[in-house]
């Protein structure tokens, strides 16, 4: 007999990715990766989803000439590895951990079957899958149009986990100025400027770790 959710998860409580597994007897297993670590490469097969619990990892592409281009930055509370439910059967991009991550890897299968049998599941992680693919392009408009200041400050913003509809997490891991600048694009000075810029205004703070603070958000309101 299939298992039935609560529906008050429906609308009151965030995605709880582990509650829904665990619920469902899925098979996964947690994998703790350090910075700098492959979480997987392109052209990889594997068959299974991954979701970040903490942390902050880089999703990139490279042509077959070695250029790289960065597809995304993704914090606390994301999938990635999504394309294996849609039949893809090569990695289409190398993930790599930014900061020590927490990475949940599922087994495809199972969420496969979730999707199939629980709509609940289903309609939680569609929606998930959504939100998480609007702030992708939100992220690919960011660097075509906003100057690197307002770029590293919503990759920080975003990197904390404010505007994911989870706790923000204000005090992360160090992450170094040369990872911050290949995420946005722009050069190690200028991230080591406007760090310098964020620390003196107070809207960070770097003491045994990097504390984003909520008027870090004023940066993205200015012209």
């Amino acid at each position: 007999m299939p298992l039935r959710f609560p529906r008050s998860t429906r609308i009151t409580h965030p995605f709880d990715v582990d509650y829904y597994l665990t619920s469902a007897g899925a098979d996964r297993r947690i994998v703790e990766y350090p910075r700098g670590a492959t979480v997987f490469v392109q052209g990889g097969h594997d068959d299974t989803v991954m979701y970040l619990q903490l942390g902050a990892l880089k999703l990139a592409v490279a042509s077959n000439i070695g250029r790289e281009a960065l597809v995304a930055t993704l914090g606390p509370g994301t999938f990635f590895g999504e394309g294996v439910l849609a039949g893809q059967p090569l990695r289409s991009a190398t993930a790599t951990a930014v900061t020590a991550c927490t990475v949940m890897v599922i087994d495809a299968r199972s969420v496969a079957r979730l999707l199939k049998t629980q709509a609940t599941f289903a309609e939680r992680f569609i929606q998930h899958m959504l939100s998480q693919n609007v702030r992708i392009q939100a992220d690919l408009v960011d660097q075509l149009f906003n100057s690197s200041e307002k770029r590293l400050a919503r990759t920080l913003l975003r990197l904390a986990g404010y505007g994911t509809g989870r706790r923000p997490r204000h005090t992360l891991p160090m992450i170094s100025v040369d990872a911050l600048a290949t995420q946005i694009g722009a050069t190690r000075s200028r991230v080591s400027f406007f760090m310098n810029r964020f620390r003196r205004s107070g809207f960070i703070d770097v003491n045994g770790g990097l504390t984003i603070n909520s008027s870090l958000l004023t940066v993205l309101l200015t012209d």
